[in-house]
């Protein structure tokens, strides 16, 4: 008897193990250290803590601890609440729309467990002894009964210690840390009643004490914010609008201090973002950005906030009344303090149009056409005088590229190394106060100012490094300045070489600093608006790209300390300016790769005007 054999084919579809299900969470919810710090603190929040304490040791990759006096958790609670998609915030699907949680997925815990060493220890009033729980890379490790004081302490170790790839991709503990102290901020402003400390490798560097919003802010941010900004406030049946938002001439170059709060949750909206430019609209002038902390507050019915793993977008179901509202109740607000054009609020969204067309009726305009008309009958005869632009077009397509393949040097190259082997008597003249033009050797050469400005300055700071040290001059009354904790800890960790490039910079207590001395190539004036946009380029520049710290700091001080277009000089300055520019080891670009000058050959325009 013949027997056969039934050989299934492999399957190919399975279920993941659960702690390849965490890990794959883990890489949606936590990105890096701060991303932990965000849900611990808004699980701290949601348990009704009133005091929120976080330890931080090298910016979170080694050590992250949240400690708060909320309500706790019971046994059971604690070692269910690491479980996948285990929540205590909804049961039903009808519970997605009347949220008022800052958690409700149940896959925060579960991620960080998978990819660090977590310690929980809780207890509930009711509860004699508390909760310690061990969980070592999403596996159980032990849960027993230890002694703690009524709420929760979450311990995150070693984050990423079994995913090196992800670890990898940390930034610098500056870095790093400023990204902790932004999700601070960020559920730290909406909640003033709550006391937040945060202590970073022993040093205290935010206490938050309870109060009312703008002492939030002036303690997050400094005092001087409060001379900045006015109230805004708005409500209607649909939604209400609370906050602050900054007077025309606080507007900066950057987009920092700008915070929007849907029902006390911090969401990124480009499109309520579009709004408050557009109330800035002729108030603030190009590439200045308003500041604002603004709150929403609807029915949770009438937004979408389950987009996004991370929870900071969100959705509407009315944007355009939104929209409106916002617009409308800034230009209010700035009308008040005499900020911009007052509205009238009864026209305002109406539109004053004649009810008739009057003694004089429309007349509908008359348009003559050419039915016989057909353009690709004639132009795709091969004579046609199209047809020869055409092909002229495409033989000519190419010759640019001809000119790129040669390595010889370029006109500009040719020009500069002339002019360096040569001392000239420029004979110049300043264009639109932005440009200079000048002649030489059968070119015209036009000078963005304060590109070259920039380049020369530049090359002067970096070359301290292997040079003569900048020298710097005392000040005669030193300055005080508050910063935001984030600037403070920047310019902590860039002391060193502040004072090399020959700034006199003294720590004086939290979160201010003194300026003794600044470069004595750069003029004291407004010296708090330089180290202001001296720190912000920096930043930019860390973000943009991988910068050497001090390659970076000189890029910064070139930047803000150079002269800018609209200014004037005269004949001597533009010499002399030239005269260091040309001198520069590459005055073609400045350090970020713009173009600095142009040339014009003198036998083209001849040739311009001989036409």
């Amino acid at each position: 008897m013949l027997t056969f054999e039934l050989f299934m084919p492999e399957n190919t579809i399975a279920l993941l193990p659960d702690h390849v299900a965490n890990q794959i969470a883990a890489g949606e919810v936590v990105q890096r250290p701060a991303s932990v710090v965000k849900e611990l603190l808004e699980n701290a929040i949601d348990a009704g803590a009133t005091q929120i304490r976080l330890l931080l040791k090298d910016a979170g990759k080694s050590l992250i601890q949240v400690i708060d006096n909320g309500k706790g958790m019971n046994p059971f609670d604690a070692r269910m609440c690491f479980e996948r998609h285990a929540t205590s915030k909804i049961s039903k699907t009808e519970d997605l729309f009347e949220l008022h949680t800052k958690g409700f997925r149940g896959e925060a815990l579960a991620s960080i467990a998978a990819i660090a060493q977590v310690e929980l220890k809780t207890r509930q009033t009711s509860d004699i002894l508390a909760q310690h729980l061990t969980i070592d890379g999403g596996k159980f490790i032990e849960q027993t009964e230890c002694q703690a004081p009524v709420g929760s302490s979450f311990t995150v170790k070693n984050l990423f210690f079994n995913v090196p790839a992800r670890r990898n991709f940390l930034k610098s503990d500056t870095v790093e840390q400023k990204h902790i102290i932004d999700e601070v901020e960020r559920v730290a402003i909406p909640h003033t009643a709550i006391h937040f400390t945060v202590i970073s490798n022993g040093n205290e560097i935010l206490n938050l004490p309870p109060g009312n919003l703008m002492q939030r802010l002036k303690s997050l941010l400094g005092s001087y914010i409060q001379k900045e900004l006015v109230p805004i406030s708005e409500n209607t049946s649909f939604v209400k609008v609370d906050g602050y938002v900054c007077l025309p001439n606080a507007a900066t170059r950057s987009k920092r201090e700008q915070f929007f709060f849907v029902n006390n949750r911090f969401v990124r909206n480009p499109f309520l973002n579009h709004a408050i430019y557009e109330a800035y609209k002729e108030l603030i002038s190009f590439q200045s950005h308003p500041k604002y902390f603004i709150f929403l507050e609807l029915d949770p019915k009438d937004i979408d906030i389950n987009i996004h793993p991370t929870k900071t977008e969100v959705k509407f179901t009315d944007d355009k009344t939104v929209y409106m509202l916002l617009v409308s109740s800034i230009k209010r607000a700035l009308g008040k303090a005499n900020a911009g054009p007052t509205l009238d609020f009864e026209n305002e969204m109406s539109m004053d149009l004649p009810l008739s067309p009057g003694p004089n009726a429309f007349q509908t305009p008359s348009v003559q056409v050419n039915a016989a008309y057909n353009p690709f009958h004639s132009a795709s005869t091969p004579n046609h005088p199209l047809q020869k632009v055409n092909r002229q077009h495409w033989e000519n397509m190419f010759e640019g590229f001809k000119q790129e393949v040669d390595v010889l040097p370029s006109p500009e190259q040719k020009a500069l190394e002339t002019l360096r082997q040569e001392a000239i008597d420029f004979k110049v003249f300043q264009l639109n106060f932005k440009y200079l033009v000048t002649s030489y050797n059968g070119q015209v050469l036009i000078i963005d100012q304060q590109r070259a400005h920039e380049r020369i300055v530049y090359e002067h700071f970096l070359a301290s490094k292997t040079e003569t040290p900048i020298a710097t001059q005392q000040m005669l009354f030193p300055e005080q300045l508050e910063l935001s904790a984030n600037d403070f800890q920047l310019v902590k960790s860039l002391l060193a070489e502040f004072k090399q490039l020959g700034f006199d910079i003294e720590l004086f207590g939290k979160n201010s600093i003194v300026l003794n001395g600044t470069p004595s190539d750069i003029e004291e004036t407004q010296v708090k608006q330089l180290l202001e946009g001296i720190l912000e380029n920096f930043k930019l520049n860390t973000i943009d790209s991988k910068i050497e710290k001090r390659d970076n700091l000189c890029r910064a001080i070139a930047r803000n300390a150079s002269i800018k277009q609209g200014k004037a000089l005269d004949t001597e300055e533009m010499k002399l300016l030239l005269n260091h520019f040309f001198a520069c080891e590459n005055p073609l670009y400045t350090a970020n790769g713009k173009v600095i000058m142009m040339e014009l050959e003198i036998n083209e325009i001849e040739k311009f005007f001989k036409r």
